[in-house]
């Protein structure tokens, strides 16, 4: 049996972290992800995906993920149930998450605000090498 999922889509709102009773970390946010086609108006639809993440990816992205955010997931569908206030019973159908993969930097101001994009220390926003890194420029250079 297989139950794997991989998407490509942007954060709707920063995620949200809250701990359970024995204090596992878990941060939720909402990708939403484009569809392949246009509807009948010639607009791309989006579907908005709930994800879960838990321990240390939970930390990391309630640390470096915003609104607005490009992000990979991969991970598995899961579907529980709960019997609401009024005793119905309701689905829940959510991407609980094994990689959360950054695909944009932040930029200088969302780092000043302690919003990095990146936890990698030393990367540069106004170029795209990390601190310390000189591309090499000819490829002659190469030894192989």
């Amino acid at each position: 049996m297989l139950n794997k999922v991989v998407l490509i889509g942007r954060l709707t709102r920063d995620p949200e972290m809250r701990s359970t009773t024995s204090n596992i970390s878990v941060t939720t946010f909402t990708l939403a992800v484009d569809r392949r086609f246009t509807n009948q108006q010639g607009e791309r639809e989006a579907d908005f995906i709930p994800i879960v993440t838990w321990r240390s990816l939970a930390e990391n992205c309630h640390k470096y993920l915003t609104k607005g955010r490009l992000v990979a997931v991969s991970g598995r569908i899961q579907v529980r149930s709960y019997d609401d206030s009024s005793g119905q019973r309701r689905y829940i159908t959510e991407v609980v998450a094994d990689e959360v993969q950054f695909l944009e930097r932040g930029t200088i101001t969302e780092q000043s605000e302690g919003h990095p994009q990146s936890p990698a220390e030393g990367l540069n926003t106004g170029n795209k090498w990390p601190a310390g890194f000189d591309p090499v420029e000819d490829d002659d250079e190469l030894p192989f």
